[in-house]
Order: structure tokens, then sequence, then C-alpha cells
């Protein structure tokens, strides 16, 4: 029997409670009997920081170095909290964006997927979803400007000012966009390659490192879209999209837009993808304002264990068995307080989502 070693980072907010959901999970499958896992529990964020000082804790890096995989919940906490810490050590950049350096997670996909029997969750008009939706945003995770230098100080005539760096190399570029075009040489054989090169220069060199890399794919058909332009495109027409491929803020802002045309960012699983480790987590926050309330759905981190199955550790059939459950449970009407819409929805606190996943799981 292959064994696996997973550290999991129950982060803030809702985070414990749908980390919870996603250990039932991982139990189940280690039940059928194909794999064995070993968790390991560690902080990882703002309440890791308020009981270590330190958001990234040198006791979770080591749990992490040694794992084969890493699934985390959303951190952070209330602005009233935030404040109480140092501002490099704030979650993000205190604990994610260490993570991100420190394994190259350069590859973060997030999928954009909606099937037909769940079109109701959607607040685009029923023939604007169609059949569903189905895309998968491809985006650079550890450079651009999201991830580049920042600094703020003052200037000699005494005006406070910031400086944040966007930057890229061709090697960064190249390798995102081999990602990208493999996933498209999967699927339908379209990439949508997103850029703003009628303003930036990085995206002026994207564009030529993607007419480079192209030559290696040559049944990929590829559509260029202005940033902007995408966005628009989303909400218009989603179903044109298959693969797209982004800069690391553009990723940033057009995949939480993903989750507002699914009807929630809850809908919302993503994996980050480096050279030899990789991390996976929902792609909504931690929502402080209802942890511990037990509303939060789980689906995205339980969707995020189904992403580490197929990606980290190839089972593909328990990854779409996951699938299948999570699908199962909202198309017999189920949902969690924040997911809940229209008359004759069967609500469920966040346990029983993911006990009913569990069930459908188990057979």
């Amino acid at each position: 029997m292959k064994k696996y070693t997973i550290a999991l980072l129950p982060g803030d907010g809702i985070g414990p409670e749908i980390a919870a959901e996603a250990k039932k999970v991982i139990d189940v499958i280690q039940a059928q009997g194909n794999a064995q896992f070993e968790c390991t529990e560690a902080a990882f964020g703002g309440n890791a920081y308020l009981q270590t000082g330190k958001a990234f804790p040198q006791e979770t890096i080591e749990v992490c170095d040694a794992v084969d995989a890493i699934i985390k919940g959303p951190i952070g906490l209330s602005k009233e909290e935030s404040d109480k810490i140092p501002v490099d050590e704030q979650p993000e950049r205190g604990a994610l964006l260490p993570m991100r350096r420190r394994y190259d997670t350069f590859a973060n996909y997030r999928p954009v997927y909606l099937p037909k029997a769940l079109a109701h969750f959607s607040p685009l008009k029923p023939e604007v979803v169609g059949e569903g939706i189905d895309l998968l945003m491809i985006r650079e995770l550890v450079g651009g400007l999201y991830f580049g230098h920042k600094e703020r100080g003052t200037d000699d005539s005494g005006q406070r000012f910031v400086r944040e760096t966007l930057e890229y190399d061709e090697g960064q570029i190249a390798r995102i966009l081999h990602v990208a075009f493999g996933e498209a040489k999967k699927r339908k054989g379209i990439l949508h390659n997103v850029h703003k090169s009628n303003v930036l220069l990085s995206s002026v060199l994207w564009n030529e490192v993607l007419e480079e890399v192209a030559a290696d794919y040559p049944e990929i058909e590829v559509k260029h879209i202005i940033v902007d332009a995408a966005a628009t495109a989303l909400c218009l027409d989603p179903r044109q999209f298959d693969v797209m491929v982004m800069e690391n803020m553009m990723g940033d802002i057009l995949s939480d837009l993903g989750g507002g045309i699914l009807g929630s960012l809850g809908l919302m699983p993503s994996a980050c993808v480096g050279p030899e480790k990789a991390y996976y987590e929902p792609a909504h926050g931690s929502a402080p304002d209802i942890a511990g309330k037990g509303i939060a759905n789980p689906y995205s981190m339980i969707g995020s264990v189904a992403l580490m199955m197929e990606t980290s550790f190839g089972m593909t059939e328990e990854a779409r068995a996951i699938w299948a459950a999570l699908e199962g449970v909202f198309a017999e009407g189920f949902a969690t307080a924040d997911l809940g819409r229209g008359e004759g929805a069967k609500l469920l606190d966040t346990a029983s989502f993911g006990d009913k996943v569990v069930e459908r799981l188990a057979g």
C-alpha cells in the first residue's frame, strides 16, 4: 500500500471548521484501502502569530519540509485582530508569500467549474450558463506585481510614498506557459493568453515568450485577450474559455471574478504547484465574521483534497469520486446557509454537509 504524508494547516477564521471536513474525506479514502495517509496538523497564519510570534513558525516549516503535500485552510483575521500584528507578520506577508517562495509554487490551478445541475448557484442568466461552466485558470504565482519587491517610506519633501515592482524574466514566464499549454493539450486544445501589452512592458515580454513556447505546441490554438476585456467576457460568455493563463496579479483578480460567476468563492478550490512540492487551498478567505457558526461550506476545502489526490498522489479515480460526491450532495438539494438560495433549499451546517459527502464517498 502506498503511504503519503500530509501537512494539514487549518488556518484562521472558518479554516479549522472546513479543515475538519477535509480530514474526514482523507480518512474515508484511506479506509478504502488504496493508500495510507499520515496527517500532521500545524499552525499557520494569524492565529499562529498570536500563539508563537511567527505567522509561519519554524515548527510548521519543519513539518511542511518533511511531507509529500500540504493542504491549508484560509488565513486572515478581522481588521481589529490584524492591526495587533506587525505588517511584515500579517498572514499574507508573513506566512503565505514565504510558503510560496520556499517551495517555489509557481503554478496556480484554479478550476471554475459549475455543472448544469448546480447552475442555480450562479448569478448569471440560465442562457449564459447553458450546459454549465468548466474552465481552468492558470496563474503564475511567484512573480509579477503581487510578489514583487515592496517599499514604503517618506521622501525628501515629507510625502509618504510606496514603490512596488512588477518583474519577470523569460524563464519564469516560459515555465508557467508550458504548464498552461500542457493543460490545454489535455482539454480542448484552446489557450486564452490574458495580458495587458498595450500598457505593460512585462506583457510585451510575456507575449514574446509565449510565441516561442507555442512552437512546441502546434496543435494548440492560442487566443490573445486584454485582461480588462477578459473580465467582461467572463461575465458575458464564460463558456468561450477553456484554459486561461495570466500574470500573478491579473490571476488574483480574475480568479475571484471566476468565483463570482459561480455564485461563491466557496465553490473554488485551488492547487499551488512547485517543482518538488505543492500545497492546496480554498480560493476564498477566512470569513472571520462567520467563524464558529457552522455555516461555511467546505466544498472548496474538500475540492482541494480532490486536487491533491490527483496532482500530488496520482489518485485520479479517488479524485473523481470526491468531485462526484460533492456534486451529488448539491444535486440532492443540500447546501449550507452561505450558499442556500431560493425555496426548497435543505440547509445543513458545515459538519453535516461534510458528513453527507463522506456518506456518498463511502458508498
